[in-house]
């Protein structure tokens, strides 16, 4: 079936005069997780994770993606005919690199430069043009190959109550609007739909487990105007935005529009995030201010309602997640429990929570060999039985009115090798040590990554992903700008400085292909500690309320401060998440969170 539709991509790209077709994930919006319409790049290679470029030409057909997908990837295009290029490993050439090897003088190079960034399209322009390769950008050739294609969404929109967001709309405009008279802008085109959403305190469903709306907003001191599916709001929200002068536009007439900005004004966008093509539409007389989007880090910042909200939404997701993890350890081996089955399990104990409102991603229920997948997901073709023995990783989360959640637990799920063990508890120790890490402001996620990994790196082992990510109010549970992670990427936004309020997943982790993966994930916030002559300390709180596996650890490879540390933590989850308990779970809880 990919081999077909690769034949039919090649047939039109000849008809075209396109010798390379570069095939990205991205919708318009530079979106990491894209709605079922966009899902163009899957559609042509099978390959269904979140991250990765495809690139077909008449001779070869490659995809690249990062090592959190090599082993999915190779599983899921094998027979495809797709070449797997593993992103940041030695000899990898990158795609631009690619690209600029494979292409001739007088060749083409196409893409939809809707679903492409106007940064990279910028730099592939400036490569590929200095070796006499031109650029087609105004086709979506994948369109005419699909001929079954999903139609573009139009869910219904809603207002978040100000109860849960803890700043209005007006309120945010206003702050954003005095950005831009700082910067000296006269206009602000933003095109991130979770900065969209998060400004004007509206949500949706356009995306699978995203709760946001498709749109582009441009923004004066005078005027707002949405671009959207009118039919996506109803007339009480359409006034409610009226009210704070938001005006709803058609979703396809900011191309029209941004062409018809006046000579002399000046625009601000993030050219990293706004498309190819919509940046192509602004007129040469008008002055583009390429800035980050002055959205972004209000919107990591979350305000006190929201950080209160969060801790409330963590307590429940404690709750059903307990409930979970009890239940698996009492079931396993007594009945048939499959790596979907217990998804779905998962997902009707977080049901039973106040405000739930979905999903904050697919959950990764992944045992044995499939745990050294790290974004695995199970699927009918792929599910296996949860047996009693093993390691079992959960990475789940849900999305709540009171904000969303994001952890992972490994469980042991009965014997467990010695080998297992170690690496649960090594992982256990660096993920202690950066949620106990205490530090003057002004350092980054870049700063303190070593806290995580030390446990591994003195064993000369590591593992091959970020430690940590922003988390979203009822957005993306993978937010920028914060994050842990031990290097700058060229291509990821993470290392702003660690602000009161931010908050950010705590998950390092450790992976051997074909047996078993270890991950402990918590969500924590980062908050101001004591103010002395040294400057402004800060220090984490954990969000997260859900017992480590004691089955699992090594306590003699645990420091005494490790220890008291996990104990301190149990004795908190203990407090907060028994009330909410029956008995039989209460005693489970008592024993799982008993001290070491």
């Amino acid at each position: 079936m990919v081999r077909d539709r690769i034949a039919a991509l090649r047939a039109l790209m000849r008809e075209k005069g396109i010798d390379a077709y570069m095939i990205p994930t991205d919708d318009y919006h530079a979106s990491e997780y894209v709605g079922s319409f966009f899902k163009c790049r899957e559609y042509m290679t099978g390959f269904t994770g979140s991250a990765g470029t495809a690139v077909i030409t008449q001779e070869m057909a490659g995809m690249w993606t990062d090592a959190r997908y090599f082993i999915q990837a190779e599983r899921q295009m094998e027979g495809t005919g797709v070449t797997l290029y593993r992103m940041n490993e030695p000899g990898v050439p990158t795609v631009h690199e690619f690209l600029a090897q494979t292409l001739k003088k007088g060749q083409t190079l196409g893409f939809d430069g809707r679903c492409v960034g106007a940064t990279e399209a910028a730099s592939l322009e400036e490569k590929l043009g200095s070796l006499g390769i031109t650029i087609a950008c105004d086709e979506d050739l994948v369109d005419k190959v699909w001929t079954d294609r999903p139609a573009l969404s139009c869910e219904p929109a809603w207002e978040l109550d100000l109860k849960w967001a803890g700043k209005s709309r007006e309120e945010k405009i206003a702050q954003i609007r005095e950005e831009l008279k700082k910067a000296g802008a006269d206009l602000f085109l933003l095109t991130k739909l979770e900065d969209i959403a998060w400004l004007l305190n509206i949500r949706g469903n356009d995306i699978h487990t995203v709760p946001v709306v498709l749109s582009y907003l441009m923004m004066s001191e005078s005027e707002i105007r949405l671009y959207a599916n009118e039919k996506s709001f109803s007339p009480e929200l359409t006034e409610k935005l009226a009210q704070a002068g938001v005006t709803i536009r058609p979703y396809d007439a900011v191309y029209e529009d941004a062409a018809a900005i006046e000579a002399g004004k000046t625009v601000l966008l993030d050219k990293g995030k706004a498309n190819y093509l919509l940046v192509k539409r602004i007129p040469a007389d008008v002055k583009v201010l390429d800035r980050t989007n002055p959205t972004l880090l209000p919107k990591s910042i979350k305000n006190p309602v929201e950080v209160e909200n969060m801790k409330i939404a963590h307590i429940k997701d404690g709750v059903a997640v307990t409930k979970f993890i009890c239940w698996l350890k009492k079931h396993v081996g007594k009945e048939r429990i499959t790596e979907c089955s217990a998804a779905e399990r998962l997902y009707e104990f977080r049901k039973e929570q106040e405000h739930f409102v979905d999903n904050s991603f697919d959950p990764i229920i992944s045992y044995g060999e499939h745990a050294a997948m790290n974004h695995y997901s199970p699927t009918p073709e792929t599910d296996v039985e949860i047996e009693p023995h093993g390691l079992m990783l959960a990475d789940t989360g849900g999305h709540y009115l009171e904000g969303s959640t994001d952890i992972t637990r490994t469980v042991a799920m009965g014997e467990i090798t010695e080998d297992e063990r170690l690496h649960f508890t090594a992982v256990l120790r660096g993920h202690l040590n950066l949620a106990n890490a205490k530090f003057l402001y002004g350092c980054t996620g870049i700063n303190l990554d070593y806290l995580a990994r030390s446990p591994l790196w003195e064993r000369g082992e590591d593992f091959k992903h970020g430690t940590g990510h922003g988390v979203g109010y009822l957005l993306s549970v993978h937010e920028s700008p914060n994050g842990f992670r031990w290097r700058r990427l060229p291509n990821r936004s993470e290392d702003a400085v660690l602000e009161e309020g931010m908050i950010t997943s705590n998950e390092p982790g450790y992976y051997v292909e074909g047996a078993y993966g270890v991950r402990h994930e918590n969500m924590i916030v980062c908050k101001k500690a004591e103010k002395n002559e040294y400057g402004q300390f800060m220090c984490f709180e954990n969000l997260t309320m859900v017992p480590f596996d004691l089955d699992a650890i090594a306590p003699e490879q645990m420091t005494a401060k490790e220890r008291a540390l996990l104990n301190r933590y149990h004795a908190e989850v203990y407090e907060k998440i028994s009330p909410y308990l029956d008995e039989e779970e209460r005693e489970w809880l008592k024993n799982a969170t008993r001290e070491i």
